[in-house]
């Protein structure tokens, strides 16, 4: 009884990012903007996506689940902390807890999946593209994106239930921003070993899986392109490629940095700023590297626009 006390019958506190200094409020200011304009921007792109027939396509249907995720997983945690700042209170409820571990790991799991399957999806595009119709056909694409949904919520409804499960018997304070993994570790009062090998296994999965598949699909993308004939498409195919490398290294690095270290290693500061590129910074710079920058995109955008102007005239 004791035990179960401990464990569901008491809140525990946030301690964030952000103190009452000036610094902290710039910081505050800063971290609310760019919420509201990673919502904006997703929420765009999935309505462009949805209202023009020509991104009806199976890498534009990817993206569209992704930009959904990038919603979820910043609405997740970042509203959390403007409610924290605001009201001085910086406690969460167990269950709220909970909430934010499953839905924090069924979206950061499903997002590593996925961006994989996007790599896939550009391969077959750049490097087959006589057989990308056959290859990428849209119930295909559609089992794969519920593919990386699925196991990603089965995949955190084991971790959310082994996590919780651990006695907290120490301090109820979460040197963290929001409820994750290794923060929640640091509070149990029992050995943890197993269960972080379990940690390395899914990181394994989830991490170095999916991280080498795009590695190899994009060396392959690139060999295709140095062999195009137009130096105009080939640049503009390596500047492509080198943005979406560069985006995935900023998801996937600091995600492995932090999920595939023992525990000992871990600072709560280096924690919080690795966490604040897979939560905060990819989910803004999602949509602006795989989407805004094509010609497709702006143009279904011009198309909207133009739509409206006319309608109000």
């Amino acid at each position: 009884m004791e035990r179960e006390n401990y464990t569901f019958n008491s809140d525990f506190i946030l301690l964030g990012l952000f103190s009452s200094s000036k610094i902290s409020l710039t910081f505050f200011s800063v971290i609310f903007f760019i919420f509201i304009m990673t919502i904006t921007e997703n929420a765009l792109m999935i309505l462009l996506i949805h209202r023009d027939s020509r991104l009806h396509t199976p890498m534009y249907f990817l993206l569209s689940h992704l930009s959904f995720m990038d919603i979820l997983h910043i609405s997740n945690i970042v509203p959390k902390m403007i409610a924290d700042f605001l009201s001085g209170s910086r406690t969460i409820s167990f269950a709220g807890c909970a909430f934010q571990i499953f839905l924090s790991l069924t979206l950061l799991g499903g997002e590593c999946l996925l961006l994989a399957v996007m790599s896939y999806d550009r391969y077959v595009a750049i490097c087959h593209p006589l057989r990308y119709p056959v290859l990428m056909r849209d119930n295909f694409s559609g089992l794969l994106a519920a593919g990386s949904w699925l196991v990603g919520i089965l995949n955190s409804i084991v971790h959310t239930a082994f996590v919780l499960h651990f006695p907290f018997c120490h301090s109820r304070a979460i040197d963290h921003f929001f409820c994750e993994v290794p923060a929640m570790l640091k509070l149990s009062c029992i050995d943890t070993t197993h269960y972080e090998r379990g940690v390395y296994v899914s990181g394994i999965i989830f991490l170095l899986i999916p991280f080498s598949m795009i590695s190899i699909s994009y060396v392959q993308i690139l060999l295709t392109v140095f062999q195009m004939h137009s130096s105009g498409a080939r640049q503009k195919s390596f500047s492509t490629c080198l943005f979406h490398m560069v985006v995935v290294i900023m998801y996937y690095g600091p995600f492995i940095f932090t999920y595939m270290r023992p525990r000992s290693y871990h600072t709560p500061g280096q924690d919080k700023f690795l966490a604040i590129f897979y939560t905060i910074l990819t989910p803004t710079l999602n949509p602006i590297i795989y989407s805004f920058r094509n010609k497709d995109v702006l143009m279904a955008l011009k198309n909207i626009v133009q739509s409206n102007i006319l309608n109000k005239e």
